[in-house]
């Protein structure tokens, strides 16, 4: 991926790869998506893919495969025990990350069930710089609690902050010491964080944290899910680390690290996961959960096909070429719609682009899920799935109190090495349009709201008729146009 300039002085991303396998794409009419989305219970993640025209849900698992690694499936060894499959991919991570064990899972929300059942404990605490839906609940499920130590210009929507998945150093050390080092389960760093916009941290600010858990005897994990989009802003953003390549910057940081864990889902363009480990004796600690939850420890859950796709996966991660597109194809969108006017996550991150339903709906109450009803608006106005990144996505306090996010986002992600350049652009469009038309949108209500991760499989109704006022003001516009 690169950035050329056009002979009109505009510049534009330019993919620096070539398509070789399609999939057909299907834009039903409004009115069929409409129906769709009545149908799904106004929940993205229930609508049908056959019914999406641009799928924008998700990175995890839809991210395209290169040559390379369709053809390294093909020699996969699928024995049980002693796979030469796993060997390689043991091989390449210690190559790139120099970590000495791995502990292999089938996607990165086992490696979190794995770590927390080790290292949470009742009442311990775990220090962070933004929780991520899956890591909060397991660490809530084994007796712990979650501390946000965002930087501020973290929850800030509109910002010229390069970093702002930062933790504030000084708010890490508080914590420690309020809590006491003997509560602190471990500290965590997401890397691209995730539920406030996909924002990087720096290399400083990861080694500032690697000086406290060194003072206070504790470990330091990171979740490296989104590490290719971090490493890829480090480079361009991070003035200390302009000349360094990427496998060094990848070294520099995995070497702060005591577990580095990850989503081969997002981390490899391929299906699976692991949990990177610095110590004998850790490795032991975890090891025995692999077997009882996940499979025997040269496949964790893993289709050996998928192991050698993400060995491959890894490589060409340390590959700029390849780690950009995302970022540049995000940075284009988010431009695009400020110049219009819509309310977006600045400066643009990695993972995809996402809007401030706050801002964009700001005549929607937070308890009417406005994330939530902009992403059915948008699947009904242009057939565009996206993600509700807010209040829905939380999980309500034991009492039944609902816990109202710190931002409200739909987020339409990005996968690597999938949309065109035209797509992203119809997107655009759309999101324009509805934006123009945002009064029309309502809020949701439940009508079926499950106890954990409700934002997956709950089920919501529009609080009025919006949607098919929503329906007539598109045909109006529109005409015969799907």
């Amino acid at each position: 991926m690169a950035h050329v300039r056009l002979f009109s002085g505009e510049r534009m991303p330019l993919e620096m790869h070539k398509v070789r396998i399609v999939q057909k794409l299907n834009l039903p009419p409004v009115e069929y998506r409409h129906q769709a989305m009545t149908e799904a219970g106004n929940n993205t993640f229930l609508l049908q893919n056959e019914d999406v025209f641009l799928d924008m849900l998700t990175d995890s698992g839809v991210n395209a495969m290169s040559d390379r690694q369709q053809a390294a499936m093909l020699i996969a060894d699928d024995s049980y025990a002693g796979s030469a499959t796993y060997t390689r991919l043991d091989k390449k991570l210690r190559e790139i990350f120099g970590f000495d064990f791995f502990l292999p899972t089938h996607q990165g929300r086992a490696a979190e069930n794995i770590l927390a059942q080790v290292l949470v404990t009742p009442g311990s605490v775990v220090p962070m710089n933004y929780h991520f839906t899956t890591t909060k609940a397991h660490i809530v499920l084994n007796g712990g609690s979650v501390e946000e130590l965002i930087c501020d210009a973290g929850l800030e929507i509109d910002s010229d902050e390069p970093f702002k998945g930062n933790m504030d150093i000084d708010k890490l050390v508080a914590c420690i010491e309020q809590n006491g080092p003997d509560k602190i389960a471990f500290v965590r760093m997401e890397t691209g964080t995730n539920l406030i916009g996909g924002q990087p941290h720096s290399l400083e600010n990861f080694a500032a944290m690697r000086a406290v858990c060194d003072r206070y005897g504790l470990l330091l994990v990171m979740d490296a899910s989104l590490l290719a989009d971090n490493l890829y802003f480090i480079k361009t953003r991070e003035a200390a680390c302009k000349d360094m390549s990427i496998r060094e910057i990848t070294r520099k940081i995995a070497d702060l690290c005591d577990v580095m864990y990850f989503s081969a889902r997002k981390l490899g363009c391929a299906r699976g996961g692991g949990i990177c480990v610095r110590t004998d004796e850790l490795y032991r600690r975890m090891r025995g959960l692999v077997p009882l939850y996940e499979g025997f420890l040269t496949y964790g859950g893993m289709s050996v096909r998928e192991i050698e796709a993400i060995t491959v996966g890894l490589d060409e991660t340390m590959d700029e070429d390849m780690i950009n597109q995302g970022p540049q194809f995000i940075e284009h969108m988010v431009g695009a719609l400020v110049a219009r006017g819509v309310p977006v996550v600045t400066p643009a991150g990695g993972l995809g682009c996402h809007i401030d339903a706050m801002r964009f709906l700001d005549h929607v109450p937070q308890t009417e899920y406005p994330a939530g009803a902009l992403g059915t608006a948008l699947y009904i106005a242009g057939g565009v799935r996206g993600m509700e990144r807010g209040t829905l996505s939380e999980q309500r306090d034991p009492d039944g109190n609902e816990t109202l996010a710190n931002m409200e986002l739909l987020r339409l992600a990005m996968p690597r090495r999938v949309f065109t350049l035209s797509q992203v652009n119809y997107a655009i469009d759309r999101i324009s349009w509805l934006y123009e038309n945002r009064e029309l949108v309502g809020g949701l209500v439940f009508t079926e709201e499950p106890e954990i991760l409700r934002f997956f499989y709950g089920r919501l109704a529009p609080v009025t008729d919006w949607q098919d006022k929503l329906v007539r003001k598109f045909r109006e516009d529109f005409g015969d146009s799907l």
